[in-house]
């Protein structure tokens, strides 16, 4: 289970932050009057809580019948014991139809893009080729790890690369590339910085007026390669699914199917590898939705983490042909998301909490829908929030 600890929620700068709620509802009477850091203005009521108080904070508000307009740092000098000074809280409230980030957003400096592009791209060669669905599992699903080390390519996890197929399409031209999330860390399956991997499904499906049986062009050429082959890799590109630096935060994963592979590269990175620089110390949380068990992709390594880390990785699958939601339908990612909302949400108020969502575009409206219920119990618009959130960079999304 999640060790508040672990994540070092109290115990570091963050902790000593402060931010303003904005609350409407909440009667100015002894009660609140005791706690001398609230100023009313048009029916709000704005309330300054250290970082280490702000559930505690929500849940005192929710049973006093008041509502959270909104959550946002308090910015300015210093403060101490809680209190807000007096240029603080007018500058509050003074910023009130501008709501800032809970905390800015620093870009990576060095992020690769577009180093091999469509008309000049690298020539890699296939090393392995592995199938990931076991006996009794839907489909082909396979793990392929190609060599790079002939040039200069290089990549950050949460990016994409581009394969561009062998042959023309029905016009005659030459097939447009596709792009797939790599499954792989920077430093490679091998940690040596020589190789990049997918994890490629292949594309099977009915021809609606024929009924004739359909390849995808590119997963299936890329499900058949042999060692040896070679591959036209492009890119990298993709800015949307990159993790945060911080060592200590919480990573929530949501993904169905092939989905997995960034987040693959997410925890490889986090417990498998060995950084100086990046020793992480927070809270990964993978929410993984397969039809069997049979196609839960890379399950022995995934539950080898969950076992070996279980105060910094938690594993949550939704297996939608074995398992039933509490109606008594399958079981979807989106129904384990509503299961685990309250504390989802609970995890959101950490500045440093970023949401991560891969896979198919179905699941989001379940996602929403979940979050909109927890978020309901504390006055707040979902909606708006997630917005927010985006604005932040803490709510990511590469869905298909």
């Amino acid at each position: 289970m999640y060790n508040p600890n672990a994540a070092g929620a109290a115990n570091t700068e963050s902790g000593s932050r402060l931010f303003v709620y904005e609350v409407v509802g909440l009667s100015q009477n002894q009660v609140t009057d005791n706690l001398n850091y609230p100023i009313r203005r048009s029916g709000s009521v704005f309330i300054t809580v250290p970082y280490n108080r702000m559930n505690e904070e929500m849940r005192r508000i929710t049973r006093m019948g008041a509502q959270i307009v909104s959550i946002r740092p308090l910015t300015g000098g210093s403060v101490g014991n809680g209190q807000a000074t007096s240029a603080n809280l007018r500058q509050t409230v003074k910023s009130e139809n501008q709501p800032k980030p809970m905390i800015p957003t620093k870009h990576k400096t060095d992020i690769p893009v577009n180093i091999y592009k469509p008309n000049n791209p690298f020539i890699g060669k296939c090393i392995s080729n592995q199938e990931l669905v076991r006996e009794g599992g839907e489909g082909t699903v396979r793990h392929l790890k190609f060599d790079i080390s002939g040039g200069n390519l290089r990549y950050l996890e949460g990016q994409s690369i581009g394969i561009i197929p062998p042959g023309t399409d029905e016009n005659g031209k030459p097939h447009k590339l596709r792009l797939y999330s790599i499954a792989s860390t920077r430093h490679g399956d091998d940690e040596d910085d020589k190789t990049v991997s997918l994890c490629v499904r292949q594309l099977v499906y009915k021809h609606p007026e024929t009924g004739e049986t359909v390849y995808g062009v590119c997963s299936t050429y890329l499900c058949n390669l042999k060692p040896g082959d070679e591959v036209k890799i492009t890119g990298p590109v993709g800015k949307e699914m990159l993790l945060p630096d911080d060592p200590e935060a919480t990573i929530i994963m949501m993904g169905t199917g092939t989905g997995i592979a960034p987040f693959r590269a997410f925890l490889w990175r986090m417990f498998k590898e060995q950084h100086e620089d990046y020793k992480f110390k927070g809270l990964a949380w993978l929410f993984f939705g397969i039809p069997y068990t049979a196609n839960i992709l890379y399950k022995d390594e995934l539950e080898e983490l969950a076992q070996k880390f279980p105060n910094n990785f938690r594993l949550t699958y939704a297996i939608s042909r074995e398992q039933k939601n509490p109606e008594g339908g399958k079981m979807y990612i989106q129904d384990r998301i509503k299961e685990n909302a309250d504390e989802i949400w609970q995890l959101l108020q950490k500045p440093n909490t970023h949401v991560y969502i891969c896979g198919l575009k179905g699941m989001e409206g379940g996602i929403d829908e979940g979050m909109s219920v927890a978020a309901a119990k504390f006055g707040v618009n979902w909606s708006e929030y997630q917005k927010q959130l985006r604005k932040e960079e803490r709510w990511h999304v590469e869905t298909y």
